[in-house]
C-alpha cells in the first residue's frame, strides 16, 4: 500500500513538473501566403515572452465563418485576420472582443476608424487597400491630373479596338470615388462616428451630378460594352495586358499580374474631378482581432501590439508588399521611394472605409443594378438612383425587423 502511495505521488510530481514546464500557447490564423511577413516578429515574441505561437494560414475572408463553429468547440484561434467590412456582424454576433490596450496612436486615423464601432476598437489595422490609376508608360508618357483629360485622351484614341481610360464604373465599389466628392455618401455618420443606416445618400444631388458626368464615358462610346457586368474586371485586365487600353482604374492586387504580363506601367493616385476635388475611393482594411473564445485575451492583445510595431510592420511590407497603415512606416523614405506603394498610400489618405455595419450588405445589389441601367441608357440617372435607394431602404427595414 505504501509503495502504491509512493508511485501515485511520483506520477503526480511528474505531471505537475510537466505542466510547469509547458509553454503557454497562442493560436493565430493568418491570411494565405502572408505568414512570411510576421515570421521575425513571431520568433522575437516567442523568445521574449516564452510563448509558443501556432500559425495557421487560411483565406482572411473565411476566417470569421470558420470561427462560428471552431470558437464554441474550443479549437478556434486567439488571434485572426478579418476584413473590416465583416466587423459589424462579428460584433453583433459577439464573435470578437474589444481591444482595450491597443497602441492606437501608431495607426492612421482612417484605418483605425474602420475597426471602431460604438466607441470601441475591435481590430488592429494590418493592411489598407484601395484603387488607383494604372497607366501604360509606353502609351501615356505622363499621367494626367484631371479625369477630364483622360476623357479627352480617350476620345482621341478610342478606335480600332484600342481605348484610352477604362474603369468599372458600373460597379458601386469603383464609381463611389467619383460621386462622393460631389456630396454622395452611403450612410450618414453621427457625431460619434457611427453609421445611421436610415440615412442613405446615394441618390442625393451630389450623387446625381457625379454619375451624370461619369455616364458620358459610356454615352460617347469610350467604354466597350464588354466591360459592363460581372465579367467586366477580367475584360479590363485583358485589354490592359494586351496593350489595348492606355490606363485603367484597379487595385494593388493587379500589380503582380500586370508585371508578369510585361507591361511597362506606372501607378498614381486617382485624378481630380471637374469640381476640382480629387477622386475618392472605398478603402478596404484587414486587421488582427481577438476571438471571444480566446482563453488568454490579454496575451493575444499583447501579441497584436508586438507584431504591429513599426519595425515589424516595415518587415511585413517588404515581405508581402501589403501596405501597413502604420504612420511611421508610411512616412519612411524607403516606403515613399516605392512608387506603387506611395501612390496607393496617397489614395488611401483620400479614401473612405467601406461601411462595416451589417446593413451594408443590402446596398451593393440595388445600386449596382441601377448603375448598369444608367450606363446602358435604359434609365435616367436620377430615377435609377432614387429607385435603388428606395429599394435599399426597404431591404434595410426588412433586415432590421428580422433581427
Amino acid at each position: 500500500m505504501r509503495n502504491i502511495t509512493k508511485l501515485a505521488f511520483s506520477v503526480a510530481m511528474i505531471i505537475s513538473a510537466g505542466m510547469a514546464n509547458a509553454k503557454t500557447e497562442l493560436s493565430v490564423w493568418e491570411d494565405i501566403q502572408k505568414s512570411k511577413g510576421i515570421e521575425q516578429a513571431v520568433a522575437d515574441f516567442e523568445k521574449e515572452f516564452d510563448v509558443d505561437v501556432k500559425i495557421q494560414e487560411m483565406p482572411y475572408t473565411t476566417q470569421i465563418e470558420k470561427l462560428r463553429l471552431d470558437g464554441p468547440a474550443g479549437i478556434g484561434p486567439d488571434v485572426m485576420v478579418i476584413p473590416h467590412d465583416q466587423l459589424g456582424a462579428a460584433v453583433v454576433q459577439n464573435l470578437i472582443s474589444p481591444l482595450n490596450k491597443l497602441n492606437k496612436e501608431i495607426y492612421t486615423e482612417s484605418s483605425l476608424s474602420a475597426f471602431t464601432t460604438n466607441g470601441n476598437v475591435y481590430g488592429a489595422p494590418k493592411v489598407v487597400e484601395t484603387i488607383a490609376m494604372f497607366y501604360n508608360k509606353d502609351l501615356i508618357k505622363e499621367p494626367f491630373e484631371n479625369l477630364e483629360d483622360y476623357y479627352t485622351y480617350s476620345k482621341e484614341h478610342t478606335k480600332d479596338g484600342n481605348y484610352g481610360l477604362l474603369a468599372k464604373f458600373d460597379s458601386t465599389y469603383y464609381v463611389y470615388g467619383a460621386i462622393k466628392p460631389y456630396g454622395a455618401y452611403v450612410f450618414k455618420r453621427n457625431d460619434s462616428g457611427d453609421y445611421d443606416a436610415t440615412d442613405v445618400g446615394l441618390s442625393n444631388a451630389g450623387a446625381v451630378e457625379g454619375m451624370t458626368y461619369i455616364k458620358k464615358f459610356y454615352k460617347d462610346g469610350l467604354f466597350p460594352t464588354g466591360i459592363i457586368g460581372e465579367n467586366g474586371v477580367n475584360a479590363i485586365d485583358s485589354l490592359f495586358t494586351e496593350k489595348k487600353a492606355a490606363a485603367v482604374i484597379n487595385g494593388p492586387w493587379a500589380v503582380e499580374p500586370y508585371q508578369k504580363a510585361g507591361i511597362n506601367f506606372g501607378v498614381v493616385p486617382l485624378p481630380k474631378l471637374p469640381n476640382g476635388q480629387p477622386m475618392s475611393s472605398f478603402m478596404g482594411v484587414k486587421g488582427y482581432v481577438v476571438s471571444t473564445w480566446s482563453k488568454d485575451k490579454e496575451l493575444a492583445e499583447k501579441f497584436i501590439n508586438y507584431i504591429n510595431q513599426p519595425k515589424y510592420a516595415a518587415i511585413r511590407f517588404e515581405k508581402t508588399m501589403e501596405i501597413p497603415p502604420v504612420k511611421e512606416v508610411m512616412n519612411d523614405p524607403k516606403f515613399k521611394e516605392n512608387p506603387i506603394a506611395s501612390a496607393i498610400a496617397v489614395q488611401a489618405s483620400r479614401a473612405e472605409p467601406m461601411p462595416s455595419i451589417p446593413e451594408m450588405s443590402e446596398v451593393w445589389g440595388p445600386i449596382d443594378a441601377a448603375l448598369q441601367l444608367i450606363v446602358t441608357d435604359k434609365q435616367d440617372v436620377k430615377s435609377a438612383l432614387e429607385g435603388a435607394t428606395e429599394h435599399i431602404n426597404n431591404q434595410i427595414e426588412a433586415f432590421r425587423s428580422g433581427m
